[in-house]
C-alpha cells in the first residue's frame, strides 16, 4: 500500500529532504548570501522575502526657489514735483513772507503782496458795501500841541492798534487820542515820522482785535476809478464821500516845518502847492514833493490822514490835501471841497512803513 506523507522540510513537489542533512539556509539574497529563517507553519502562506524590500531612497526635495516680488519703481510724479516746488517758494518767498512780517508786524494785518476784494463780489462799487466795510478800519485822530489842537483822521493798519496818518496831523504834539468808528479811544504813541512823504505811525496802546485795513495796489490805479473816502471832516467821525480817480503822479508840495502845521493857522487848513500855485496859506521854506493821486472825492479839514478806497475796499491812498476855499470865502455858500483832493499812494506807505517802525523822525 502506498502513501503518501509530506514529512517536515519536504516540499509539495519536491523530493523530501535526508534528516541527516537539514538545509537551514535554503536561499540566499541577491547578493548571494544565505539568509536564515523559519519554515512557515502553513506551507500555503508564501513565505517572507528573505530581506526587506529596496526602497527608493528617499531624496529630500529641493527648496522651492523664493522669486523675489519686483521691487515698485518710485513713482516720480507731482508729490516730488510739488515738494521741489515747495522748496523753490521758500526760497523765494522768504522775502515776500518777510516783507510781509514787515508790514504786518506781528499782529494781524491784510496781505501787502495780492489784491483781494474786502467787499463781496457783487457788491464791488457799492459804497454803503465799502462804507461799512471799511468804516471799522478808520479812526480819528485828536493831537494836543502847544498853541492849539490838530484834528485829522488814522488807517489801522494792524489788529494790534499800529495807524497811519500824515505827519502834519500829530506833528509837534505833545498827546495824541485816537477814536475808532464804535467810539472807543485810545491814548497813541507817535512811533516814527517821515516828514519828506507826510506820513507818521502811531500806536494805540493797549489795543488789540482792531480791524485792520486791506492795503491795495495803487500801481494798479487808473483814471477814472471809482474811489471812497472816509475820514473825520470838522471832527464828524466816519464821514463817507465817493467820486473818481481823477489824475495820477501829481506833484504835491507840502511844509515839513511844525510852524507850518494843521491847525497852526487856527483855520484848521494845511498848506501845499500844487501846479504853481499855493493853496491853504503859505507853505514856508521847507518843503518836500511828493507823487499824489488826484480825486474829486469831497474831502475836508480832518480828512487827512483817512483813507482813500477802491471799489473792491482796498485802501489805495492815504488822504494827505485838499483844496477848501473856506478861508478865502466872503459866505458859507463858498466853503467846503471844490473837487481837488490829493492821496499819497498806499505803495509808498508800505515802502516806508519798516522805517516808521524802526522810530525814524525825519
Amino acid at each position: 500500500m502506498t502513501e503518501s506523507i509530506r514529512r517536515s522540510g519536504e516540499s509539495e513537489y519536491g523530493t523530501p529532504q535526508d534528516d541527516a542533512h537539514p538545509a537551514p539556509y535554503a536561499q540566499q539574497d541577491a547578493y548571494g548570501r544565505p539568509h536564515p529563517y523559519s519554515a512557515p507553519v502553513n506551507p500555503e502562506w508564501p513565505p517572507p522575502p528573505p530581506y526587506e524590500p529596496p526602497t527608493a531612497p528617499v531624496t529630500a526635495a529641493a527648496p522651492e526657489a523664493v522669486i523675489p516680488a519686483p521691487r515698485r519703481k518710485r513713482t516720480r510724479g507731482p508729490v516730488p514735483l510739488l515738494a521741489a516746488v515747495a522748496i523753490v517758494a521758500a526760497a523765494v518767498g522768504g522775502g515776500t513772507a518777510y516783507g510781509f512780517q514787515a508790514l504786518t508786524g506781528e499782529d494781524t494785518a491784510a496781505s501787502a503782496g495780492t489784491t483781494t476784494n474786502v467787499v463781496p463780489t457783487g457788491k464791488k462799487g457799492d459804497v454803503a458795501a465799502i462804507a461799512a466795510a471799511v468804516s471799522p478800519s478808520v479812526v480819528e485822530v485828536n493831537a494836543t500841541l502847544d498853541n492849539g489842537s490838530s484834528t485829522g483822521s488814522g488807517v489801522i493798519v494792524t489788529s494790534g492798534g499800529e495807524i497811519v496818518t500824515n505827519n502834519h496831523v500829530v506833528s509837534g504834539a505833545t498827546s495824541v487820542k485816537v477814536r475808532t468808528s464804535d467810539g472807543k479811544s485810545y491814548s497813541a504813541e507817535v512811533v516814527g515820522t517821515d516828514s519828506s512823504k507826510d506820513l507818521a505811525l502811531l500806536k494805540a496802546e493797549g489795543a488789540s482785535g482792531l480791524k485792520a485795513a486791506g492795503l491795495g495796489d495803487s500801481d494798479g490805479v487808473q483814471v477814472g476809478d471809482t474811489v471812497v473816502a472816509i475820514g473825520s471832516p470838522e471832527g464828524l467821525t466816519g464821514t463817507v464821500t465817493s467820486g473818481i480817480v481823477s489824475a495820477l503822479d501829481r506833484d504835491v508840495t507840502v511844509p515839513t516845518e511844525e510852524s507850518q502845521g494843521q491847525g497852526q493857522g487856527g483855520d484848521g487848513q494845511w498848506p501845499f502847492q500844487f501846479g504853481g500855485r499855493e493853496f491853504n496859506g503859505d507853505t514856508g521854506s521847507s518843503t518836500t514833493t511828493y507823487k499824489a493821486i488826484q480825486t474829486d472825492a469831497s474831502l475836508n479839514p480832518g480828512n487827512s490822514g483817512g483813507a482813500l478806497i477802491d471799489a473792491g475796499g482796498n485802501v489805495i491812498g492815504i488822504n494827505s490835501a485838499m483844496y477848501s476855499s473856506s478861508s478865502q470865502a466872503s459866505s458859507s455858500s463858498d466853503a467846503g471841497s471844490v473837487g481837488l483832493g490829493f492821496a499819497i499812494p498806499v505803495n509808498t506807505v508800505k515802502s516806508d512803513l519798516a522805517k516808521l517802525r524802526a522810530g525814524s523822525n525825519s
